[in-house]
This record gives structure tokens, sequence and C-alpha cells, in this order.
């Protein structure tokens, strides 16, 4: 099982082991103030498959790299006007950047599953100290066998990649809940590739344009999450729930009741107080408990689709989806 460090009573000691763990090519579970992530060194092709081979993830679909402070970035990737202004308003923080690569990089290709952009990021939160010791961008993709539901806490990750784990580094519960949101600067366009735990529309009103929502999920994968199913419990799902059948559990929104409540396994209010950052903060937790209530079907209460709650209804919308 995996060695885990409190980063609250040991923050030097989390530093020098992940940064030893990293340095043998080995994933380090890491928390971010999005989601757990799983990172490995972002230069090394090695580390990087074992990213893929733990998580189970298609090599189609490309990591994001993690950096530091802005040199980090610049190092690797060409900065537009208007993705700089994102930058330099947003980071570090929960967004996500699609530029062109340098042809000088060091990030691998397999870390962009060969294309030739590169989602890039500065979090916010104890993983930027592990990465500004470590030197170099971190690929970590959300540390939970791929399509599942994201890991918010250190005690998710151990139970599901813990046996394949040398490291987790645990700062507590994740404080937005949601994984990043991603952009895509296209000469004058702002496209948004994924929504996140940063409002779409706090970088509309920053830039003073339109933010382009794609129009169908999963069509061409140029980032994470968007493949079509995705963020998926064991049992089914089902949305927009006015009843509850017997054996379903509930998940809520607002502190509004739904008919036949009291026939479910379980019953979960993502935020009685229609607090949507509250709402994005327990949804992959909520999700992980209605799961393991032993339910076949999670019914999902109305959701409010403004602000964070587009984030939301994204990764319900694909948890809900076909599964192949």
């Amino acid at each position: 099982m995996a060695e885990i460090i409190d980063t609250g009573s040991e923050p030097e000691r989390a530093i020098e082991r992940a940064c030893a763990v990293l340095a043998e090519g080995e994933p380090v579970a890491i928390p971010t103030e999005t989601v757990y992530g799983l990172a490995a060194d972002a230069t090394n092709p090695e580390a990087i498959g074992r990213i893929y081979e733990m998580k189970g993830r298609p090599r189609f679909n490309p990591l994001i790299s993690h950096v530091s402070d802005m040199a980090m970035a610049e190092a690797h990737v060409t900065f537009d006007p208007l993705s700089r202004q994102l930058a330099e308003a947003f980071w570090p923080g929960p967004l996500t950047l699609i530029l062109p690569q340098r042809p000088e990089s060091t990030v691998h290709a397999l870390a962009s599953a060969g294309l030739d952009t590169l989602g890039i990021r500065m979090p916010d939160g104890f993983s930027r100290r592990v990465i500004g010791r470590f030197g170099r961008p971190l690929a970590a993709p959300s540390a939970n066998t791929s399509g599942k539901i994201s890991p918010t806490s250190a005690a998710h990750v151990e139970a599901d990649l813990g046996a394949k784990l040398k490291l987790i580094l645990d700062a507590g519960a994740a404080e937005i809940g949601l994984e990043s949101t991603i952009v895509k600067v296209e000469g004058d366009a702002v496209r948004l590739l994924r929504p996140g735990g940063l409002d779409a529309a706090a970088i509309e009103e920053l830039l003073n344009r339109p933010v382009i929502r794609l129009e169908a999920a999963g069509a061409t994968i140029e980032a994470p999450g968007m493949l079509a199913s995705h963020y998926a419990p064991g049992a089914a799902v089902r949305l927009d729930a006015v009843d509850v059948a017997a054996g379903e559990a509930l998940i809520r929104f607002g502190g509004r009741p739904i008919a036949g409540e009291e026939l479910a396994t379980i019953v979960l209010d993502l935020s009685p107080d229609g607090n949507l950052r509250e709402a994005a903060a327990n949804l992959f937790d909520y999700m992980k408990r209605a799961d393991a209530s032993g339910a076949r079907t999670i019914a999902f209460g109305p959701m409010p689709s403004d602000g964070l709650g587009e984030a939301i209804l994204d990764r319900l919308q694909r948890a809900a989806a076909p599964r192949e």
C-alpha cells in the first residue's frame, strides 16, 4: 500500500519524499485545489506511461502539464496576448490553457498525445511547491481509475489506487472539488473545451467577449475530460429526477425534496442552501458515497445551469452517458 504523508504536519518531508519518488520515474498522488492528481515527470516517457497504465487511460487522451511559475510555462508553450491575459488574471488557479508547444520544450509527446499543443496549468496550494522544488512540469490527470469518479481526498485515492502507488500526499479535502476549466484561444475567439472550477462568466468579463461552447461533447479530443462517458460511478446515473424509486440513491440540490425519497438507499444534498460552490466541492465525494450505498441507480435532482452549475452538469451528463 501507498505511504501517506500529511502535508500540514510534515510539509518538508512530503516535498522531499515526493521529489525522490518522482525522480525515480514513479507517479505520486498530489493534492491540488481542484481534485487530487496522479503526477509524474512530464519530460519522462516511462513515467508518463506509468500514469496511463495505473489509470487504464486511453493514450489518445492528453494530459495537463502543471507548472510552478510563468518562467516554467514559457519554457514549454507560446502565449498569445489573450492567453497571457488569462494566465495573469487566473493563475495560480483552476484554469488550463491549450497553447502551442515550443519546439525546444522537453515535455514528452506522450503527455500531449502527439498533439502540437500542450494543456498547461499553474495549480494553487501545496502541489505548486512540489513542482517548484522538482524543477520540471508534472503531468497530472486526476488520481483515479480512468472514467470513474474523480478523487477529492487522499482517502479516495487510497481506496482506488493505493495498491499501485508508492506515495500519496494528504492535504485534506480539495477546496474546489471540480477539475480545471479548459480553454483554447484561436485568433480572437475563446473556446471552452471543458467547464470547470473557474466560471466561464469570469473569463467573459475579463476579456469582454463571449466564450464559445462546444456544440457536442467529445467530438474531437483536444484536451482532457472531453470523452463522452467520464466521471462515472459503478451505478447507473439518472438526471433531472422528479421522483425516486425504491433502492435508488438520491443526490439533490438546494434543499428541495424529491417525491419518494423516503425509499432511497441514501439521500444527499449537494448544498441545502443552494450554494453552487459548496455543491461543486461536494459533488464527487457524494457520488462516491451514493455509489457505496449499494444502489444500482443514482438519481440526481434538477440542477441550475448558471455559474458553476454549468461545470457540474457537464460532469453529470458524462457520468450518465452510455458506457462501452
